[in-house]
C-alpha cells in the first residue's frame, strides 16, 4: 500500500481516487493508527452518502493504508467520552453511528469490495462484514475480542450480520472463544471470498473490478437489493439498534 497518501479534500482520514466505474476509498489516510474512531466512520458515512446521487460509481474498493487492515474501534475515544458524559448519551451516540454506517454499506448502490491485510479486529471485523465482497491476504488474521475483554459483541449490529454471512455454529465459537484465525480460516468460512499474497492482492481485486465494470449498473443494484432483502429476512429479530445500549454499561 502507498502509505505516504494524504486525506483527500473534504475527509480527515480517507484518501479517495476512482479509476473509471471503480472508486478506491483508503482508511487511515496521513496517519499510524489503524482505529475505527468516529472521524473515520463521518468520513466513510459522507462518502457512501455522496455515492446515492452519481451513476459514475459502479464498485467501491475499501482497504487501509497502515501497517493493519484496522484494530477495532477506538477504545481511547471511548474512555474520553465517558468521561466528558457520565450518563453514557456521548458513547450511545459513537456506537449508533457505527451502526448508521453498516446500514449504509449495506444498501449502497455501488457494490462494496474489502481488501484486507494485517489484522482485522473487532470493529474493523464488523465493518468489512457488511461489504459484499471481501478479499484478504494469506498472511492476514481476524478476531472477535469483545467477549475475552468482558464485553457484549455489539458493534454495527455485526452479529445477525455474521451469522447470516457465515452460520451461526462457527460465529458462536470465534465469538464466544475470542480466538484469532487465519486467512485460511476465514475463507473456509466463507468470511473471506479469495485469498491471495499480499502482493498479488490487488491482482485479485482489480479481477473482480474489471468483471463487475462490464456490468449492467441496474442490474446490480438490483441483484444487490434482492440478495440484501432475502439476507435480511433471516434477521427478523436483529437487534442491531440495541448494540449501544447493551455496550455502554460495560463501558461506563
Amino acid at each position: 500500500m502507498t502509505d505516504h497518501l494524504q486525506p483527500s479534500d473534504g475527509y480527515k482520514t480517507l484518501h479517495v481516487d476512482q479509476d473509471g466505474p471503480v472508486l478506491h476509498a483508503r482508511l487511515h489516510a496521513g496517519r499510524s493508527d489503524a482505529v475505527l474512531d468516529v472521524a473515520a466512520i463521518d468520513d466513510l458515512l459522507r462518502l457512501l452518502d455522496s455515492l446515492t446521487e452519481r451513476t459514475d460509481v459502479k464498485v467501491l474498493v475499501l482497504s487501509s493504508l497502515a501497517d493493519d487492515f484496522c484494530l477495532g474501534a477506538d477504545r481511547g475515544e471511548f474512555a474520553a467520552a465517558r468521561k466528558a458524559d457520565p450518563t453514557g448519551a456521548a458513547l450511545r451516540r459513537i456506537v449508533d453511528k457505527g451502526f448508521r454506517l453498516c446500514q449504509a454499506l449495506e444498501t449502497s448502490d455501488a457494490i462494496t469490495i474489502a481488501r484486507l491485510h494485517g489484522r482485522v479486529t473487532g470493529a474493523g471485523l464488523a465493518l468489512v462484514s457488511y461489504c459484499d465482497l471481501r478479499v484478504g491476504a494469506d498472511t492476514s488474521r481476524y478476531r472477535m475480542p469483545e467477549v475475552g475483554l468482558g464485553l457484549p459483541p455489539a458493534w454495527g449490529g455485526a452479529t445477525g450480520r455474521l451469522i447470516t454471512e457465515v452460520g451461526v455454529s462457527r460465529i458462536r465459537e470465534l465469538m464466544l472463544t475470542s480466538r484469532e484465525f487465519d486467512a485460511a480460516t476465514a475463507n473456509r468460512i466463507d468470511l473471506l471470498h479469495a485469498t491471495a499474497p499480499e502482493e498479488d492482492l490487488d491482482k485479485v481485486v482489480t479481477a473482480f473490478t474489471r468483471l463487475l465494470g462490464r456490468r449492467s449498473q441496474e442490474s446490480m443494484i438490483a441483484a444487490k437489493r434482492m440478495l440484501t432483502g432475502y439476507a435480511r429476512a433471516d434477521r427478523t429479530a436483529d437487534l442491531g439498534l440495541l448494540d449501544s445500549n447493551l455496550l455502554i454499561p460495560h463501558l461506563i
